[in-house]
């Protein structure tokens, strides 16, 4: 059993404080976690970066900045001192990957909302760089580029990463959002060393919900193996991040969840 890459997204696991979810991850011997900012503050900074230096327990990415276009349906835009804190944070952390969700259509049109994420990492490019933080451009499903992200195919997020330096502005490849694409392998393929994140679920058929529909990997349709061969192709060899947003899921024992993602990460992820 090879878990060595592996990570669970705390999403994955959402009922557990920052605190439990360290410490479940430890005592299972899952050595990564993909960290979201809500329950980092709750834990209080110092404190979580404390927890993951006591428990060896490190830090895959950080969820999330961005919303550079004003269109967050979880409340208006992210500013520019939002994302900044969200780099400090990261780089508290011990991570260097920071995760972008770009922002919605909102009232700027599709043209010009799509500029306006260019600007916007334009402006946060140069602290993150100062921090040591990378930040990844994350495509989203296209159902959701009206209120989440006009960025939602792989190719597109390597034409705004390249704008930019590939040290401090990257990609992030998630196999929820991604998966549908005809030229995926391609894109992966022309990626290269811009891919700096990489998180998996399967794709549930039917689809329970279209946020919250995501499934245990080999629960569903997408060939997963085939993605994680292509990405390790491209020359990443990070951490594989396990990211579920489930009501079943979340509503199961998350010791239960945990061995089962576990019992299956060689078969289902790895193959």
């Amino acid at each position: 059993m090879s878990v060595e890459r592996l990570s669970i997204n705390q999403i994955t696991v959402k009922d557990l404080s920052f605190e439990e979810t360290v410490k479940s991850l430890a005592a299972h011997g899952i050595g990564w976690i993909g960290a979201w900012l809500g329950p980092v503050a709750e834990c209080g900074v110092e404190r979580a970066a404390k927890l993951l230096r006591e428990h060896d327990v490190r830090v895959s990415s950080v969820c999330r900045a961005g919303f550079f276009t004003g269109a967050n349906p979880d409340g208006g835009g992210l500013d520019r001192a939002a994302n900044e804190r969200a780099v400090d944070v990261t780089a508290a952390l011990g991570s260097d990957v920071l995760y972008l969700v770009c922002g919605g259509i909102g009232d700027l049109g599709l043209p010009a909302s799509r500029e306006a994420v260019v600007e916007g990492i334009a402006e946060l490019a140069p602290y993150a760089a100062a921090a040591g933080v990378r930040l990844a451009v994350e495509p989203l499903h296209p159902m959701m580029c009206a209120d989440r992200s006009v960025v939602v195919t792989l190719d597109q997020a390597l034409d705004i990463a390249g704008r930019f330096d590939p040290a401090h502005v990257g990609v992030a490849i998630d196999t929820f959002n991604v998966w549908w694409d005809p030229n995926l392998m391609a894109a992966i393929e022309r990626a290269g060393e811009r891919v700096i994140g990489y998180q998996v679920c399967d794709w549930l058929v039917p689809q329970p919900h279209p946020l919250f529909g995501r499934g245990l990997p080999g629960d569903g349709a997408i060939d997963l193996p085939a993605i994680t061969r292509a990405v390790d192709a491209a020359g990443f060899t990070g951490p594989i991040e396990i990211e579920i947003f489930n009501e079943a899921v979340w509503a199961a024992d998350p010791d239960d969840v945990l061995g089962a993602i576990i019992g299956g990460f060689d078969r289902s992820v790895l193959g």
